[in-house]
């Protein structure tokens, strides 16, 4: 290949591996996943939904490449901009929203005929955001007050996101709570916030357990009640077709699949171009199919830890660790609900699964982990030639 070509996309070449494995694997679960849609909203064009997930994810590509040129120390001077931004968006999102599945999620874009999903910007500017405030404070990490302002703004965004989409804000408290750990966080208030997490946890399951839905049709409280008992074995085995079809899925699948484009699945399967697009790859692609995505997310995870061992700057490690795990998490939630080890969620899995924002959103994270990754590969190399003219 062309040294000339390859020169212009600096970073970790083993997360450009995964972008583009990801890309590719999505791009092909995605045209055999929309089959049964293309017959009941294009009139039988299965060409469309290819073309759209194809266009988009061209745009994300084109995000990403452009953001890992950027020095990502800008984001630190614009993540508190646009954290509040983000949080405006949300609660305007609650405010004038449209409904997807009886939840209020997105914002309809006037003449564009797409949506906005402010909860996956609001994903990553908090990232961004404890990332900075605790690179800053390094010097007092072990005071109440980093704690708690630093939860603060957790629970702001969290509090906002879970009314209409409980699972993403889970994903997003995991997430905060991790990177405060890797920020070195106090451990005794890294207790203290684990208690708070399993506590509400629980409390919230035992309460949707025992209440009495009825009424509450407008909302996402029944949902939730449904999926939790479904997952328990409470509710007789009434609501358990979507794992039970995904489920067959998998098992269908085999070591090396049915091959691309013959599933069957899809046809019965809710959004199997989202949120069980893992199902189809494992139908059609087999074990081999579902094991190079979870190893794709795995390998993601380690040179996101390569990138903390190795950057000179608190702010870069913690941005790339915290971006990192936040999508392999919700790629993890989304393989494991596949596979009937978690309730159903409703996450998709970065890169691969059909979207407009989230595909956007997970695009540019990809670009400032690679960024970061750049600017250590670049200081190394500064430092080598150096000690070169040294000698």
């Amino acid at each position: 290949m062309n040294p000339q070509f390859t020169s212009r996309f600096k970073g970790d070449k083993w997360i450009w591996f995964v972008i583009i494995i990801l890309s590719l694997i999505g791009i092909l679960a995605v045209y055999s996943a929309t089959g049964t849609l293309a017959y009941s909203k294009q009139g039988g064009n299965t060409e469309w939904y290819f073309l759209r997930h194809t266009g988009f994810l061209f745009i994300g590509l084109l995000l990403l490449y452009g953001t890992h040129l950027i020095p990502f120390s800008y984001y630190s001077r614009i993540s508190q901009l646009f954290l509040w931004i983000s949080i405006g968006l949300l609660i305007l999102t609650l405010a004038i929203g449209s409904e997807i599945n009886n939840a209020t999620r997105v914002i309809p874009i006037p003449g564009l005929g797409i949506t906005f999903q402010p909860s996956d910007m609001a994903k990553l500017f908090l990232v961004m955001y404890i990332s900075r405030y605790l690179s800053k404070n390094q010097e007092e990490i072990d005071s109440p007050r980093v704690f708690w302002t630093t939860l603060f703004f957790i629970l702001l965004v969290v509090g906002l996101i879970a009314p209409e989409n409980l699972s993403t804000s889970l994903v997003v408290f995991l997430t905060a709570a991790l990177l405060m750990f890797i920020g070195r966080v106090n451990f005794k208030y890294m207790m203290y916030m684990s208690f708070l997490g399993v506590g509400l946890i629980s409390g919230l399951v035992i309460l949707l357990l025992n209440i009495n839905t009825d009424g509450m049709e407008s909302s996402r409280i029944p949902t939730w009640k449904k999926r939790i008992e479904t997952f328990m074995g409470k509710d007789d085995g009434q609501g358990n077709y979507q794992q039970l079809q995904s489920k067959i899925a998998v098992a269908t699948g085999g070591v090396f699949g049915k091959g691309p484009g013959n599933s069957t699945q899809r046809n019965y399967l809710p959004h199997p171009y989202s949120d069980f697009i893992y199902a189809i790859i494992i139908e059609e692609y087999g074990l081999i199919g579902g094991l190079i995505v979870t190893g794709c997310f795995l390998i993601l995870v380690f040179r996101c830890l390569k990138i903390v061992v190795e950057s000179p700057r608190a702010f870069g490690a913690l941005v790339a660790m915290g971006l990192g795990l936040s999508m392999s998490l919700q790629a993890f939630v989304n393989m494991g609900v596949a596979v009937g080890m978690l309730p159903v969620t409703g996450l998709t899995i970065p890169l691969v699964s059909m979207g407009g924002t989230s595909l956007f959103m997970n695009s540019i994270g990809f670009g400032i982990i690679l960024g970061i990754s750049k600017y250590i590969e670049e200081e190394k190399n500064q430092q080598e030639e150096a000690l070169t003219a040294g000698v």
